[in-house]
């Protein structure tokens, strides 16, 4: 049940898949940096505040970040977010990253292989602001 402050939300739902590259690693035994994964949650937030407001909106936090298994350069990262409540001005997603292939440097340069089920490598929520003007302009176009 909504609060009176909430609005419907409508299941909205963003997707993209990214090979972390070499230029992505930060740290030693080549990992890549979580800000990396985070990037790609900061990009689905704004898919989704695009989709429902027409506006990329402001990122203003994320709540309950888990890294929970390395990314190295060579992996492909699904990244997912799904708008999961909504009040006037605030959107709240919630966001999972998945490492689907896996670089194999140890078995050569380029070996890499696809894993038998995506590995969660970081979780979070997200909330958004989005601007009121940018809404009232969405909802009056959506009205002519």
């Amino acid at each position: 049940m909504n609060t009176p402050e909430e609005e419907p939300t409508e299941p909205t739902t963003a997707f993209l898949r990214k090979r972390m590259s070499q230029a992505d690693a930060h740290y030693g035994g080549d990992l890549i940096d979580g800000a990396s994964v985070l990037r790609l949650f900061g990009d689905l937030v704004t898919e989704i505040t695009v989709r429902v407001d027409g506006d990329e909106g402001l990122l203003s936090q994320y709540e309950n970040v888990r890294f929970t298994a390395p990314v190295h350069p060579g992996d492909y990262i699904e990244a997912r977010a799904t708008l999961v409540r909504r009040t006037r001005l605030r959107r709240v997603v919630e966001l999972e990253a998945h490492k689907v292939i896996s670089a194999r440097p140890g078995a050569s340069p380029s070996a890499a292989q696809a894993l038998a089920g995506p590995q969660l490598v970081c979780s979070a929520t997200a909330t958004t602001v989005a601007p009121l003007v940018a809404r009232d302009a969405t909802a009056e176009e959506a009205a002519v």
